[in-house]
């Protein structure tokens, strides 16, 4: 009889160790499938090769999930390529009717008037200018975001793409009581990136340090690849530094700006496998963008 007991335990042993086990590989299963399906642009589900009732309900549970969540995202695509597409043809569109103004403006500007006429005919034109500025950074935005856009990489000198981008911004800092302070290395440090995309990270972010800094400018680069713009930036906060690569995103210091700037170095620096982020400390306002070898 004891004999008999402890085999009838044995074989439920065994039972319930194949169950436990095959219960298991099935959840290890539904894992590594959902990983795949989250990280994949794919339309297959979760498939089990197991016939538990309750492996399989949540199998099915999460592939509900997965279709809601491809429906979603199918939503938010189409969503963001129409807003891609309307904000190309209204930054195109805008910019021909600015052109003839501003060829107008020019032509009135020859012709005899008041004073308080040619005042206001300033405030005009340099409204024109800032409305024709805020266009092309829209325009720019737009092209930024086509996949289209030639990102071919090259060998790239970083101390000298650095030494040419300061230099074009030189004027524009010092008028405004600026005088930048650039730090790099002895060696050359070279990337594989796009030109003209790196160009257009640096000069976003002199121009970023035109619109916020107080009065200084300390730029330096690292043998790392290492790219910082440091500031001061008594106006700003931890909140709004935590917004500046938010689209769309401009403080009211800086309303001649649609606030693309730092959006697009953002965008282009991960396209060639760079990474940018801000940081604010003791009043002073650090971006940093970097490109690993």
């Amino acid at each position: 009889m004891a004999y008999l007991v402890c085999a009838i335990l044995a074989v439920t042993c065994l039972a319930l160790g194949l169950k436990v086990f095959s219960m298991r590989r099935a959840a290890r299963s539904i894992l590594r499938e959902l990983s795949e399906k989250l990280s994949e642009d794919t339309n297959t589900l979760i498939s089990l090769s197991v016939s538990d009732r309750e492996m399989r309900r949540l199998a099915a549970g999460l592939n509900r999930e997965l279709r809601a969540l491809r429906t979603a995202r199918l939503r938010y695509s189409q969503g963001d390529q129409e807003l891609k597409d309307a904000i190309t043809n209204v930054s195109h569109d805008l910019r021909t009717p600015l052109t003839a103004i501003c060829g107008y403006l020019e032509l009135l500007e020859r012709e005899p008037m008041s004073e308080n006429a040619a005042r206001y005919l300033d405030r005009i034109s340099e409204r024109t200018e800032a409305m024709k500025a805020l266009t092309e950074e829209l325009f720019r935005y737009s092209v930024v975001l086509s996949t289209a856009e030639d990102m071919t990489p090259e060998p790239v000198d970083l101390n000298a793409a650095l030494e040419q981008s300061a230099a074009g911004y030189y004027a524009a800092l010092t008028g405004r009581g600026i005088e930048p302070v650039i730090r790099m290395p002895e060696e050359h440090v070279v990337r594989s990136l796009n030109r003209a995309a790196l160009s257009r990270i640096l000069s976003n972010l002199f121009s970023n340090a035109l619109k916020y800094s107080d009065g200084d400018l300390e730029v330096t680069l690292s043998g790392a690849g290492e790219l910082s713009f440091s500031n001061g930036a008594a106006d700003l906060d931890p909140v709004q530094v935590g917004r500046l690569f938010d689209r769309f995103f401009s403080l009211e210091a800086a309303r001649n700006s649609t606030g693309l700037g730092l959006a697009i170095a953002k965008t282009l620096a991960e396209r060639m496998g760079g990474s940018i982020a801000a940081g604010y400390e003791d009043g002073r306002l650090t971006v940093t963008v970097a490109f690993p070898a």
